[in-house]
């Protein structure tokens, strides 16, 4: 019976995702067709946002957020978080109390109808190709330079080990120290245990907690500092994921 209602709900949440998908796609396309593209970004950002918020009222994945009141607005960040679940893409849109533009795997543009909307908003990269990841990473550069904010899943793709973190990437903290661009670090908890990679099936409706931690600067610091940096910021995502877990 378990089994029958976790399908159930799984169903559920993938028709009310796709339908909602469908009214935003209109807006993205229009958007993104008449405005310029740093408007553009920012008004689909507006249209997923919404959508974040309907689906996680609709679909019972409800998002709450911990300091946003804390992050200073008036300046870039980039914005480091874990990575384990679907779910993740909407925790951001209602989470991220900035605009921003976010690195994403040039995989998911494949999915139907959602990659429509994805490649339009996302900064695409192939880790498989040393062009791609450079291209990548002027853009995200360019951004920033424009005032912009970026968001960079530093472990690079879901994390399906049993640690609480798997390994990061340099990217972020290269970026970050080479536009002198401070770090917000942020964890998203429940994420895995709501909707799991591994096993979709035992997929639950819960509350899917964010909290923003403390802004890490990087004033002064050189590519020397790399490793440095990615450590400190490891522990304290690790810290508060355990910190805040049971």
């Amino acid at each position: 019976m378990r089994k029958i209602l976790a399908v159930a709900f799984l169903l559920y949440a993938a028709i009310i995702f796709i339908a909602l998908m469908f009214v935003a796609l209109p807006f993205v396309l229009l958007f993104s067709a008449i405005l310029p593209t740093n408007i553009a970004k920012r008004a689909i950002l507006v249209v997923l946002r919404t959508w974040a918020w309907l689906f996680s009222r609709l679909s019972f994945f409800w998002i709450t957020t911990q300091n946003k009141s804390k992050v200073d607005r008036s300046k870039s960040h980039i914005y480091v978080g874990n990575h384990g679940s679907y779910l993740d893409a909407v925790a951001v849109c209602i989470s991220i109390p900035q605009y921003f533009s976010a690195l994403g795997k040039i995989e998911i543009t494949k999915v139907p109808v959602f990659g429509l909307i994805y490649k339009r908003i996302v900064v695409l990269i192939d880790r498989s190709s040393k062009e791609s990841r450079e291209q990548s990473v002027a853009v995200l550069k360019k951004d920033i330079a424009n005032g912009q904010s970026v968001l960079i899943f530093a472990e690079g793709t879901m994390n399906q080990t049993e640690k609480p973190l798997a390994d990061f990437y340099d990217g972020a903290f290269r970026i970050a120290i080479e536009t002198q661009t401070p770090i917000i670090p942020f964890v998203m908890l429940n994420n895995r245990k709501l909707l799991p990679r591994k096993d979709p099936l035992k997929a639950r409706p819960g509350m899917i907690t964010t909290i923003l931690l403390p802004e890490v600067s990087v004033v002064g610091l050189s590519m020397e500092d790399v490793p440095a940096l990615k450590k400190k910021v490891y522990d304290l995502m690790e810290d508060a994921i355990m910190e805040n877990t049971g």
